[in-house]
């Protein structure tokens, strides 16, 4: 993926699929043109995204736009039905009622190969364009289906899997991965023989506040494999961006508080938290991109002003004494 991005930073569209409020479409469609105008041009969606409403909106917003001018990725194991059902109802494992102000359609897992085939119409539909550049197999994990996401991951093992390495094969698609919140699907795909992904999409588990887990084997494994990483939810969640959300969920008094901590050192040598979190997560050589979620266009002057801001070594020379980050973790500058 990495050869043919025009920028490290590209705009992740979880947000417009009205992820914890209600968005007008004005605004969701302002945000798009935002990142357009600043130089982005990697742009991600999901049919998870409120139930198709990200794609429709990322894809109303593109329209406009040469075709030809950006990247475009999207996910599968989720089809969009046009049966209804209540948004706040659906079991979404520990992501319970993040969409309810999506879409109201109903959404039905399936990682099968016809169901991925099928996914992959409804999302050009949506998206109104005629092809798609990567596309990342969605959720077989832990935090969606609990016990039951191995018997996921084995269902797209023998459907989704097969049927991206084909679509890549014949030249309708660059590339396919996972798009996941945990590190072990993509160590346990790394793992088989099969499967020859380019890139995943690995959210929340490469941030200032988590990221030893991933540091430990899929980082390193993915440079071993030559397949690209791209970070989503580099905020985690919004926390480190001025939220209050950590996971998805309300952020617990102990992520508040090592917040503060980094925010105070951050303040000690005039940067913003984003400029840290940004820059962390790229300084990993796995890193292709980073892809935080906007849902206002002023966040995306701010993901770039942060992104070319020069942290002062002593920054990190202080997280790493605080015990901040991990010891063995690549940083923006060699501090050792």
């Amino acid at each position: 993926m990495r050869d043919i991005l025009q920028g490290k930073l590209g705009f992740g569209t979880a947000p417009l699929g009205n992820m914890y409020r209600n968005i007008p479409e004005e605004e969701a469609i302002a945000t798009v043109d935002a990142a357009w105008e600043s130089g982005i041009r990697y742009f991600d969606s999901a049919p998870f995204y409120g139930a198709g409403l990200a794609e429709m909106r990322l894809g109303e917003a593109l329209s406009k736009r040469n075709r030809n001018d950006y990247i475009l990725s999207t996910k599968v194991g989720r089809v969009i039905s046009d049966e209804l059902e209540d948004p706040s109802a659906r079991d979404l494992g520990e992501k319970g009622g993040l969409f309810e102000f999506g879409r109201k359609n109903k959404i039905i897992n399936d990682y099968s190969e016809d169901a991925t085939l099928r996914s992959i119409e409804q999302s050009l539909k949506r998206l109104k364009t005629d092809r798609l550049d990567f596309v990342y197999i969605h959720d077989i994990a832990q935090d969606f289906y609990g016990d039951e996401w191995l018997s996921q991951f084995e269902s797209a093992r023998t459907g989704a899997f097969r049927v991206l390495t084909r679509l890549r094969e014949e030249g309708v698609i660059k590339g396919w991965g996972l798009g996941v919140n945990r590190v072990e699907p993509i160590e346990l795909m790394l793992d088989l023989e099969e499967a020859k992904p380019d890139v995943s999409l690995l959210a929340g588990r490469y941030t200032l506040l988590d990221h030893e887990r991933a540091l430990q084997r899929v980082m390193p494994a993915a440079v071993k494999h030559n397949m690209d990483i791209v970070v989503g939810g580099p905020y985690s969640s919004g926390v480190l961006a001025g939220g209050t959300h950590f996971e998805y969920q309300k952020a617990s008094t102990e992520i508040i508080s090592k917040v503060e901590k980094i925010k105070r050192i951050a303040d000690r040598h005039q940067i913003s938290i984003k400029s840290a979190a940004l820059q962390f997560s790229l300084a990993n050589p796995a890193v292709a991109a980073v892809i935080p979620g906007a849902s206002r266009p002023e966040r995306i002057a701010e993901d770039k002003d942060a992104l070319s801001t020069v942290i002062p070594t002593a920054f990190w020379k202080e997280m790493l004494e605080q015990e901040l980050v991990a010891p063995h973790a690549p940083l923006p500058i060699n501090v050792k």
